[in-house]
């Protein structure tokens, strides 16, 4: 089965040994999301550009060398790279810096959608920090209403991050809520679940129904995460995990939640089942502990080898 990721790529510069050091990653949700499938043994494509410069290349390079089929191949002149630097202070709680180039942004096209891969996916994601991108959005939009469409199950990280928004919250949950109606499998954690309008656990229930959506998991970091699914929640408890300043963690969760179902061979939302969906939050928990563990970005990403091990370690066999 395979999975198509839609958005961006960014360079993490992440902490070094020394205070003036740091380490150069690549980074971004989508991109992240798409390693994190390909690690898990899915074929997993992702369709973003980035710039003609040697962070471009570094990104592009990136995701070729992690096994991802590249929708776009061609590097644009005008240098689209995003750069975060990513810094820690005593209490290792993470702040960002980022450094985007003029004229940023993914600059992607309807015309980059008509790549044989997105004709076999069996799933599309995007995240919302996509919407936030001007013309970025359209080809964002675009692509999740054609694969709807085309009966292609549906994945969307709301991923709100306030400086992608100019701290604009009622524009993002704007942009969100074009997108939720085609939505079949979705991530968000306690802070946007509120952005969207929804404070209480029974208000995420009537939102589903008013969506029409399968399946909503909320990521609660240590405390582990929980799904929301045909009127019930599922529950698992955090793994244990050696630190919290990590990025990609997320991203490493939602990759094993979502390879969890196409290993399993999921064409429909509807033959969801308990048993599934349980073993889908203990792949994607072992997951985001083992990348925490290995302090982010897409190096961390677990293999499939590393999940499984962790996965009898953690969740035995009754």
């Amino acid at each position: 089965m395979k999975c198509l990721s839609i958005g961006e790529m960014i360079v993490d510069f992440l902490p070094g040994e020394s205070e003036d050091m740091f380490l150069r990653r690549a980074g971004g949700a989508p991109a992240n999301l798409a390693v994190a499938v390909a690690r898990q043994e899915c074929e997993a494509g992702f369709c973003g550009m980035a710039g003609d410069d040697d962070f471009g290349r570094f990104l592009l390079r990136t995701l070729v060398d992690n096994g991802v089929t590249p929708l776009v191949t061609e590097l644009t002149g005008e240098a689209v790279t995003t750069m975060a630097f990513v810094t820690l202070d005593a209490q290792g709680e993470r702040s960002f810096v980022f450094a985007r180039k003029p004229g940023a942004d993914m600059l992607l096209e309807k015309r980059h959608i008509g790549h044989p891969f997105f004709d076999e996916a069996d799933m599309v994601h995007a995240g919302s920090c996509s919407l936030s991108k001007g013309p970025a959005a359209e080809t964002t939009v675009y692509a999740m209403e054609e694969g709807h469409r085309r009966g292609k199950m549906i994945s969307f990280d709301i991923n709100y991050r306030e400086w992608m928004w100019d701290f604009d919250r009622t524009a993002a949950a704007a942009a969100v809520g074009i997108l939720l109606p085609l939505v079949d499998f979705l991530k968000f954690s306690e802070e946007e679940a509120d952005m969207v309008g929804c404070a209480a656990e029974t208000d995420f229930f009537d939102f589903l129904r008013e969506k029409h959506i399968a399946v909503a998991v909320e990521t609660r970091g240590a405390a582990g995460a929980r799904c929301f699914w045909n009127g019930r929640i599922i529950e698992v408890s955090g793994v244990p995990a050696a630190c919290v300043d990590t990025t990609g963690a997320g991203d490493a969760f939602w990759g094993g939640f979502l390879a969890a179902l196409m290993k399993a061979g999921l064409k429909n939302p509807a033959e969801l089942n308990e048993e599934l969906l349980l073993e889908a939050l203990r792949r994607g928990n072992v997951c985001g502990a083992l990348c925490v563990q290995k302090k982010g970005a897409v190096e961390s990403l677990p293999t499939a080898n590393e999940t499984e091990r962790y996965m009898r370690e953690m969740y035995p066999p009754v």
